[in-house]
């Protein structure tokens, strides 16, 4: 059944995708708005070129070179550049057009009532007698998808709102506006000039809520009420969102308490505007007595809050309810329940959505709050003198002891005195919003209960009574030195008799917070996974010990290096070791877009998210967990693995690599985020430099480094020891590992590289390049021996071929970026200025656009 459906999807995805492409791509070829004529033309040659030179083993170089020679007509340097400034732009609407084909194919492609949908979860419940586990489970359990602006979409929102349109129309075959669409495209500009700030980034993504979310949230929640009329979905939201913008203010100096007080503004506005339009609809139905009247009363309260300025009242969720719930009553008993199912639509959506939409995390970095202490303990004459040199016990004690409010003063330093802001900030948003407005403060970088604790401190210093604070003080843990310490940290919370009144007061939950793309980016991607893995078992075992709900919020990104990848099935995966209470977990820009830009994409994987996570309690007889024996061959496999990739990054000449080869010093320039590249001003070094830039570069370059680097010379090892026998029956066996292989896969499968071929003989890089491309052979040899395949992503046929399909397309595009960064490189080392250096690097920035857009989780 299962591979029925894989060859339907796949005939489906070539009729939908594949030869719509041709059709409409050829479209583009004859667009009148190029400056020079037969662009798509030259732009076939050229990549015909790049495929046959690199099997000549030609560098990026010599490729554009003998381009160049077979077209006489384009002289000058100036000129030549030109064209492929030309060819970038045609290359980055061909991947638009892609995308949007995509998204309009989504419903042929995918199985949408198919394995890990709502509907196979009603199914199976029935199947296996498990219908009174579900509900029970539907009670207490929820998903929350969590929005954040890292810098991660390349595409500017004029173009994502091209995207959206073309894709309604290639569904329904409309030519005439596909074709104006198209040109629409090629007049928009991809690159903004600014930057964009941290509230047009909000803004952006607010968009994704009222557009998108409003009405995937709504059907879901819809479905699961009529399937499941017995669960309490009043005082349990199965779905829930996050967001970050505003509030996210960890490196990012451009965030203030301003900005975190209009987005929460925003935000409440957004979902006003949501149910007032939904009224308005109704409005046009429900036209019967005692109805219309309540109705027309709640729209004039909703518009009045959103367009009269000024005028802002203080209707609540509450007020909202009981209006729709005494009209409900009265379609009931007056009216024979005509259109009441229009009514529970809406008080589904009330009851999820409240009058905040999603809920704004605070982020700092605990490095912040160590400068706030010490400038607090430097002039606040009730803090010890000796402050500085105390113990983290003493200064515990302290903290958690003190009923004392901080005078408000101005300490002279701007994120000083925001840290103070933000906190009261937080008790504003949550009177006009709802506490779910804003009710969680995150610590990056957390080490030590002390960096929780002083925010615990913080809250009370800024006049927040004990048994009023209506936050949770999550720490985010993210090195693999900070993940095995995680435990002691936790006991050392659970132990602190007032911090553990505090958690009784929010319901004994303690949510937890782990880095996925700093873990991979330390630890490399086995250990970074198998670290994270290890560190949900251990802290569920102290949880337990305390009676405390541990909730872990994953803080994941695009590409299997930063936690992305096949998600839902990690979560299938956790075995009864592992808190299953709730899934948290971020959505990063170019993921937003491309697993949740329609209704039907973010239906889909929110689904296959709720099903993990339900199915993996309900049916968990159904799964072989992981022993003592297998977690012990992972950790070995793990400690090989994290050795090799250790070497890598130990290897004098890492940095400079990633630095001259990769566009990586042209990221921040790039203007898609407002958050710098580091988090620290001065050199470039591994540590300060954020994983999004480090993983997004290795992907430009397509070595991919952060996705499988050190695992083939581990496998080759435990092949040596004898012990490849268990690993292959550990593949069969484990959800787990077989998902962290399938991913390992997906990273592969986006390797070029006889692009970077050309540095295996330089006399500076050659050493590093080759030790790069020897661990992929070497992984790739393994992955084969362990899966039985003989070719990456074997039993994905359709993502296969759509891999295929878009890293042909942007080959002229890699092609162009690694010979922008040649011509650099070769100007720095011989000292040259050369007045055409700026447009070189330029040109390596622009390719980013293309090459990661089309990778559609590559950064």
């Amino acid at each position: 059944m299962m591979e029925h459906h894989a060859s339907h999807s796949l005939e489906n995805f070539k009729n939908y995708v594949g030869i719509k492409f041709q059709l409409y791509n050829s479209l583009f070829t004859s667009l009148p708005f190029y400056r020079i004529e037969k662009t798509g033309m030259l732009l076939s040659l050229f990549l015909n070129i790049c495929e046959e030179g690199y099997k000549k083993k030609y560098s990026p170089a010599q490729i554009i070179e003998e381009f160049f020679l077979k077209d006489a007509s384009f002289k000058t340097e100036s000129e030549k550049l030109d064209l492929l400034f030309r060819f970038i732009q045609f290359v980055e609407r061909q991947v638009v057009l892609f995308d949007a084909l995509e998204d309009a194919a989504f419903k042929f492609v995918h199985d949408t009532t198919g394995p890990g949908t709502l509907k196979q979860l009603e199914v199976e419940a029935v199947q296996y007698k498990k219908e009174k586990e579900l509900v029970k489970k539907l009670d207490n359990f929820s998903v929350e998808i969590v929005l954040t602006a890292h810098p991660t979409q390349f595409y500017p929102g004029s173009v994502l709102g091209i995207i959206n349109d073309l894709s309604k129309s290639l569904s329904e075959n409309n030519t005439g506006r596909i074709n104006m669409y198209l040109q629409q495209l090629g007049k928009t500009p991809f690159f903004k000039k600014e930057k964009p700030t941290p509230y047009d980034e909000a803004m952006s993504l607010i968009w994704y809520l009222e557009n998108v979310f409003f009405l995937a949230v709504g059907r879901m929640v819809s479905f699961l009420k009529n399937q499941f009329p017995e669960a309490d979905f009043q005082n349990n939201a199965i779905l829930k969102m996050g967001f970050w913008p505003g509030g996210d203010r960890d490196g990012n100096p451009f965030v203030s308490t301003d900005t975190t007080l209009k987005v929460a503004d925003a935000l409440r506005g957004a979902i006003i505007k949501c149910y007032y339009l939904e009224i308005r609809k109704l409005r046009r139905r429900l036209t019967f007595k005692g109805v219309d009247i309540l109705l027309l009363d709640l729209e004039k309260q909703l518009y009045n809050n959103i367009f009269i300025p000024g005028n802002r009242t203080d209707i609540n969720k509450k007020d909202i309810l009981k209006i729709l719930n005494d009209i409900r009553e009265i379609l009931i008993y007056r009216h024979n329940g005509l259109f009441c199912y229009l009514i529970d639509d809406l008080i589904n959506k009330v009851h999820i959505f409240g009058l905040y939409f999603a809920s704004l995390d605070i982020r700092q970095d605990s490095s912040i709050h160590k400068k706030v202490f010490s400038a607090m303990a430097a002039s606040d004459t009730f803090f010890p003198a000796d402050y500085a040199k105390m113990s983290d016990e003493k200064k515990i004690e302290f903290l958690t002891k003190n009923t004392k409010v901080l005078p408000e003063k101005d300490y002279g330093d701007p994120i000083i005195n925001d840290t103070f802001e933000s906190i009261k900030a937080i008790k504003l948003i949550q009177q006009y919003n709802g506490e779910e407005g804003c009710n969680r403060y995150i610590i990056s970088h957390s080490a030590s209960a002390l960096n929780v604790l002083e925010i615990y401190g913080l809250f009370i210093l800024c006049g927040w009574k004990k048994d009023k604070m209506k936050v949770d003080i999550v720490p985010l843990i993210e090195t693999i030195e900070d993940l095995r310490n995680a435990s002691a940290i936790l006991t050392t919370l659970f132990e602190n008799k007032d911090y553990r009144e505090h958690l009784k007061r929010r319901g004994d939950k303690q949510t937890i917070m782990l880095g996925f793309s700093d873990g991979t980016k330390d630890g490399g991607y086995l250990m970074g996974n198998w670290a994270i893995y290890q560190a949900k078992e251990n802290l569920t075992a102290v949880a337990r010990k305390y009676n405390v709900d541990v909730v872990f919020f994953d803080g994941r990104g695009g590409p299997p290096a930063r936690g992305g990848g096949k998600t839902h099935k990690f979560y299938a995966a956790m075995g009864k070791n592992i808190s299953n209470k709730e899934i948290q977990l971020t959505i990063q820009g170019q993921t937003v877009s491309s697993n949740f830009g329609t209704i039907e994409s973010a239906q889909y994987n929110m689904e296959q998210l709720l099903h993990a996570g339900i199915s993996n309690d309900i049916f968990s007889d159904r799964h072989i967990r992981l022993d003592k024996e297998e977690e012990d061959l992972l950790q070995k496999l793990a400690e090989q693995s994290f050795e090799s990739y250790s070497e890598l990054k130990k290897h004098p000449d890492f940095m400079d690599y990633l630095v001259q080869v990769s566009p990586l010093k042209f990221y921040s320039e790039t203007n898609i985020g407002s958050r710098p590249t580091k988090r620290k001003k001065g050199k470039m070094n591994l540590d300060d430099l954020r994983a999004i830039p480090f993983v997004g570069s290795w992907s430009q370059i397509k070595q991919n480094v952060t996705g499988y680097y050190g695992l083939g010379m581990a496998l080759q090892k435990m092949e040596q020891e004898g012990e490849f026998g268990r690993l292959k029956k550990l593949y069969r066996d484990s959800l787990f590992f077989k998902t962290l292989i399938d991913n390992c896969e997906m990273a592969m499968k986006k390797c070029y590289f006889p692009l970077t071929e050309y540095l295996s003989n330089d006399t500076k890089f050659s050493e590093i390049w080759n030790m790069i491309y020897e661990e992929y052979e070497i992984t790739k040899k393994y992955l084969f021996k362990l899966t039985g395949h003989n070719e990456l992503m074997a039993e994905y046929p359709v993502e296969q071929l759509s891999v295929d399909m878009r890293e042909k397309m942007i080959l002229p595009l890699v092609t162009i970026q690694q010979y922008a960064m040649m011509k650099i490189r070769e100007m720095e080392q011989e000292g040259i200025k050369d007045p055409l250096k700026p447009t070189y690097e330029k040109l390596a920035m622009r390719c980013s656009f293309g090459i990661i857009n089309a990778g559609r989780n590559s950064a």
